[in-house]
């Protein structure tokens, strides 16, 4: 049964489940894995997942011919392969993989990276559970890895949101201090709490787009007051080159512009105020009918949730700035960045 709630997602296409029935380990801990495509050893791989020790590893497999399925789900019984009728979004794809699973914590990862420090799922777990402090409750929605490049260099896995001229840009750093916030989890990985997960919502399978539908996810665990933050302890490596990123704005960015900067927060609860559909009109290109059916569809998402927020987006990114210039933080500062994706404040 899919329990990730629909009012953000449309319906999970068909799919077929083999395997996965019993459980390798009692860690708290399962793996999701995605496949980007390529050649890569998927036997050595599960090999690998087994040393781990994760509890269960669930192969999102993707639509098309599955040779091999068979003779790995005998060989890793601990593996529930799941056998895609159509290609979703990989946002779509945590989503189904969550449904599937019922312990307290995953790990997405994709089939080109490599675990290369952090331990085993159960000393993953326990640093994580010991590192927030709380006895034991995990308050975190997800902790992001380190992440290396086939040349062993880190990547800004830390990613910031900042004003730059009435526009909102994301800023890309890397990870140099335990337990630093970061918007979204970079490329989607890391370690996530399934509770927290599903009362956020998931991923909204309405964005096709990755990098908006990550944007989106970030965005929305700020301004419900969910915390995304960086680990130093467990690190991953790619095998090849790192997947290149498309922040065109299009479709899929306006929705995240409706959703998660358009919306005014006052009190106690969020509104998307009437005066924001003209300059989105005017900005999203498109006829009078079409972006008032958007506006209104996503009007009608905000007034349902107006009490899920905590902050708007102008607080969410007052509030990094405040990290940046407090006393003491090693976090860098957003004007020796590297990098952002313009998205715009005001207007889509």
């Amino acid at each position: 049964m899919n329990t990730i709630p629909t009012i953000f997602n449309p319906p999970i296409p068909s799919y077929t489940a083999v395997g996965g029935n019993e459980r390798f380990a009692s860690t708290g801990l399962s793996a999701v894995l995605l496949n980007r495509g390529g050649r890569y050893p998927r036997r050595t791989l599960f090999q690998e997942l087994e040393k781990i020790g994760f509890d269960y590893v669930i192969s999102i497999e993707g639509a098309r011919e599955h040779y091999d399925v068979e003779e790995l789900s005998l060989r890793f019984p601990f593996v529930r392969f799941i056998l895609l009728s159509e290609e979703i979004s990989p946002g779509e794809q945590i989503n189904l993989a969550v449904s599937e699973l019922s312990g307290p914590l995953f790990f997405v990862l994709w089939n080109d990276l490599r675990i290369m420090a952090g331990g085993g799922a159960s000393r993953m777990a326990e640093r994580l559970y010991l590192n927030q402090g709380n006895g034991g409750a995990f308050k975190r929605l997800c902790t992001v890895p380190m992440i290396q490049n086939i040349r062993c260099e880190t990547l800004p896995t830390l990613t910031a949101p900042a004003v730059d001229r009435h526009t909102v840009k994301t800023l890309s750093f890397p990870p140099l201090k335990e337990g630093l916030p970061s918007l979204y989890p970079f490329d989607g990985v890391g370690i996530y709490d399934r509770d927290r997960f599903i009362r956020l919502g998931g991923f909204d399978g309405t964005l096709k787009n990755p990098h908006w539908q990550l944007m989106d996810f970030g965005f929305r665990s700020c301004l419900w007051g969910e915390e995304i933050s960086v680990t130093q302890m467990v690190k991953l490596s790619y095998d090849g080159e790192v997947p290149a990123t498309d922040n065109t704005p299009e479709a899929s960015y306006r929705r995240f512009y409706l959703k998660n900067l358009a919306p005014v927060f006052r009190g106690d609860y969020a509104h998307l105020p009437l005066r924001r559909f003209p300059a989105y009109f005017i900005q999203s290109g498109g006829d009078p009918f079409s972006a008032w059916e958007e506006f209104s569809s996503a009007r009608r998402w905000v007034k349902t949730n107006r009490y899920r927020f905590r902050n708007d987006a102008r607080a969410v990114t007052d509030l990094w700035e405040d990290i940046e210039s407090s006393p003491g933080s090693d976090a860098p500062r957003s004007d020796g960045s590297p990098k952002g994706d313009g998205v715009h404040k005001d207007a889509p």
